[in-house]
């Protein structure tokens, strides 16, 4: 069953982080903010609607970081019901699509309910000032990806928030899979 996350609550502070890759390198929020705002990114590997995207998550998060975006994704997934979702798998996910951000394993699930992440893809755009700004989808992709042509939501929003240190008061929720919790 598809989740819909709720609206942005704009100017949320950024929840700080420090959470391992794959490799157990310690990775935190002010690591990877950018100067000109942060996309922070729930992903993880078995989800189809992130399957339908991850070349385009991909390509907007190596556009955004030319224009001083900082990016992670952090799988939270439970990894004892969904071992593809486990970390020598995040690493091999994130080679296969060449990823030019950190993909982030957090175990706990405390990071994952400090943003209020609900499914993968949830997407959370900071400006400079750590202020949530962006709470929306990729583009109009489902479980199928949209047309090439498609609006790239997540992209101009972030794009805005770099320029101005406002997202769009217009916004789609994102959809995908729920957050598969711990019991």
């Amino acid at each position: 069953m598809a989740v819909r996350p709720p609206v942005c609550d704009f100017g949320a502070k950024a929840p700080d982080f420090t959470l391992p890759d794959p490799d157990g390198h310690l990775v935190s929020f002010r690591d990877i903010a950018g100067p000109r705002g942060t996309l922070v990114m729930f992903i993880c590997n078995h989800c189809p609607y992130v399957q339908a995207v991850i070349d385009r998550i991909q390509r907007d998060a190596a556009q955004l970081q030319q224009r001083g975006i900082g990016v992670v994704a952090i799988s939270a997934n439970d990894v004892s019901e969904y071992p593809q979702d486990a970390p020598e798998h995040m690493k091999a996910e994130a080679l296969k699509h060449g990823f030019t951000f950190p993909y982030l394993y957090d175990e706990s699930q405390d990071i994952a309910r400090a943003y209020g992440a609900e499914c993968t893809p949830d997407f959370f755009g900071y400006n400079a000032e750590g202020e949530l700004q962006y709470r929306g989808r990729l583009d109009a992709s489902g479980r199928n990806p949209a047309p090439p042509d498609a609006r790239r939501d997540l992209f101009e929003a972030m794009a805005q928030i770099a320029e101005t240190g406002q997202g769009p008061r217009e916004q789609v929720p994102s959809m995908g899979c729920s957050i598969k919790w711990k019991a």
